[in-house]
């Protein structure tokens, strides 16, 4: 196979992040939980665990990802049962998933948001920071729209305009990980 000059190689032009992206960072800020909150994640984790069983045969890797998927979701401001439905539609809870594209892990998360947030050490397959960058990401693009979840998550997906990619993340939300409250 022949070699092809730089200047004939292919080159993957990256789309624009709005600044706004650096907004959304800044206003995510962790804050000590009252007691109604870690009560409220407990009883969260506990309806979670059985349902997230499926998944995850492994009962410690189960509890420390129900723990970082909850942590992050709220952080980010984020309903962590949305973020189970991501998580189960873009990888199936496979930490080592990559795509077609080049998105990785659970979250599959596009390499270029590493340089856009100028953490170039960053490693996406590391499942907790892979769960950070995903809900930030998320986070930022409900913001961009406004609270519309159908259009941040149609961003979150590379596919503003349709509706495929959210219908596919509401139903895992609704047949897996919906709550009665």
């Amino acid at each position: 196979m022949a070699l092809q000059s730089p200047s004939a190689q292919r080159v993957r032009v990256e789309p624009d992040i709005p600044p706004s992206l650096r907004q959304t960072l800044d206003t995510l800020v962790a804050v000590p939980p009252s007691p109604d909150q870690v009560w409220a994640a407990r009883r969260w984790m506990s309806q979670m665990e059985p349902k997230l069983a499926r998944f995850i045969p492994d009962e410690a890797l189960r509890g420390e990802m129900l723990t970082r998927i909850y942590h992050e979701a709220r952080l980010a401001g984020l309903a962590p049962e949305i973020v189970l439905a991501v998580i189960q539609v873009e990888s199936a809870f496979q930490p080592e998933a990559v795509s077609s594209a080049g998105a990785v892990g659970l979250m599959q998360i596009m390499p270029f948001w590493i340089r856009e947030l100028g953490r170039s050490a960053d490693d996406l397959m590391d499942p907790w920071l892979n769960l950070r960058y995903g809900c930030t990401i998320l986070a930022h693009y409900l913001a961009v729209e406004r609270g519309d979840l159908t259009r941040a998550l149609a961003r979150y997906n590379g596919s503003l305009g349709q509706t495929w990619y959210p219908e596919r993340v509401m139903r895992a939300w609704r047949d897996n990980w919906w709550l009665a409250r």
